[in-house]
């Protein structure tokens, strides 16, 4: 287990409706959430769509972030997939348990 993960504070949205990021053509993330070599996030690409909104929540620093990158039907259905520190999941599960059911249903 990582101390990091464990001492980091993870932004959440208020509610996942606030969740309208885009849905389709290529993103960019800022220097603040993809912190790595420059990399194009093509959303038409379930590997890259599933890569960005990991990197979107472990980085988010404010929940404006969460909301410009991630979307809330695309996040109900990669939920399952997201790979996520411990932490991370469980408290966005503990905020909006309809993320638990999605991946109890996968």
């Amino acid at each position: 287990m990582s101390r990091y993960a464990v001492a980091k504070p993870y932004a959440l949205p208020i509610s996942l409706e606030l969740l309208v990021g885009p849905t389709t053509g290529t993103v960019v993330l800022p220097r603040h959430l993809d912190w790595g070599p420059h990399y194009s996030y093509d959303l038409a690409d379930h590997a890259d769509l599933v890569l960005m909104y990991e990197r979107v929540i472990r980085e988010a620093q404010t929940s404006e972030d969460l909301h410009a990158y991630v979307n809330h039907g695309e996040l109900l259905r990669v939920w399952p997939e997201v790979f996520l520190p411990r932490e991370a999941r469980a408290a966005w599960q503990a905020r909006f348990p309809e993320l638990g059911s999605t991946a109890a249903a996968a």
